[in-house]
């Protein structure tokens, strides 16, 4: 049997994170540009069930059955299996390469179980569809982040920008033009278990003043929507601001992320904010097509580790 593999994008949140946790509506975006890959060799030669792990983003190097059971890898292949009704896989070796950086909000947790389950499934002859793969990546979050949106597995396994509600159906979105966006890392790793478990102390503690934040995002988001749809890049822009400041009040940004969020909107961005769980992680910034170079640079001089550039295509979505 040749190499199967299966690929899942990396993704950006573009306003609504934290509040979407409380029941707020948040804005996704997949980032192609970054992308985890799965690639499964079978070992006819090996005992039956045995299954070889080589992890290369996180240097980790096992045999599935030496992993906890909790491990999120193999948390996934027990979870494929129990959805095609296997109790084993055939003997083989799973390579798992990853470009998406580990604590930077980009959805690198979501993305290898989406990736994984595409190419564990698609090796024993059942690919699985979206939505179960989707059930999938959402349990393995939960073992990362403890009480997860689901926001980010969504909009990494069906690749679309996606305005999430939680417990409500996905809303795909329109983008009538191609828009252009800078990802930078602050080259701190981030934490958003960490951060989404401050916030709900503090929310547990002052809950009407969170409560208030929590739906001043919630508009932002509902406002973004329809400035993506018509395309109005100023005030797309402006919400990103106002959804920064607002996550600011959360204690969830740091100097750094500050810092690169003022440079870059001081360099000629239409609007910059810190994306993901934040204590660290990557901003995004919303640039002008002939921005892209000055923006770069600017980030890299005050400390941005490195810059993605990604385009939000140009299509629609039914």
């Amino acid at each position: 049997m040749s190499a199967i593999s299966g690929s899942a994008p990396g993704k950006v949140i573009l306003c609504g994170e934290h509040a979407v946790v409380y029941g707020q509506p948040a804005i996704a975006l997949p980032v192609f540009d970054i992308q985890t890959r799965c690639v499964v060799l079978a070992r006819p030669g090996d005992p039956k069930g045995t299954v070889l792990i080589n992890d290369h983003a996180i240097d980790l190097k096992s045999d599935l059955a030496s992993l906890s059971p909790d491990h999120p890898i193999r948390k996934t292949i027990t979870l494929v299996l129990a959805a095609l009704s296997m109790e084993h896989m055939p003997a083989c070796e799973i390579q798992i390469y990853s470009s998406i950086p580990i604590g930077g909000g980009l959805g690198s947790s979501a993305s290898v179980p989406v990736a994984l389950c595409r190419a564990v499934s698609a090796f024993t002859g059942h690919p699985l569809d979206d939505d179960a793969v989707n059930e999938i990546a959402f349990e393995i979050e939960r073992l990362h982040h403890k009480t997860p949106s689901g926001i980010d597995n969504s909009v990494i396994t069906y690749g679309r920008p996606v305005f999430f509600t939680k417990n409500h159906p996905l809303e795909w979105l329109e983008v009538p033009t191609e828009l252009l966006f800078l990802i930078a890392n602050s080259g701190i790793k981030g934490s958003t278990a960490k951060a989404v478990l401050q916030i709900k102390e503090n929310w547990l503690t002052d809950p009407v003043r969170y409560e208030s934040i929590f739906s001043d995002i919630g508009a932002i988001s509902i406002a973004m929507r329809e400035s993506l749809r018509s395309g109005n890049h100023s005030e797309i822009g402006k919400l990103m601001v106002a959804n920064h400041h607002l996550l600011q009040k959360l204690n969830v940004s740091t100097d750094k992320l500050d810092t690169l969020i003022e440079t870059a909107n001081q360099a000629g961005a239409y609007g910059a904010k810190m994306s993901g769980g934040g204590l660290g992680g990557n901003i995004i910034a919303f640039i002008p097509q002939d921005k892209e170079e000055t923006i770069t640079q600017e980030l890299i001089t005050v400390g941005a580790k490195n810059v993605i550039v990604t385009r939000l295509s140009t299509r629609e979505v039914n």
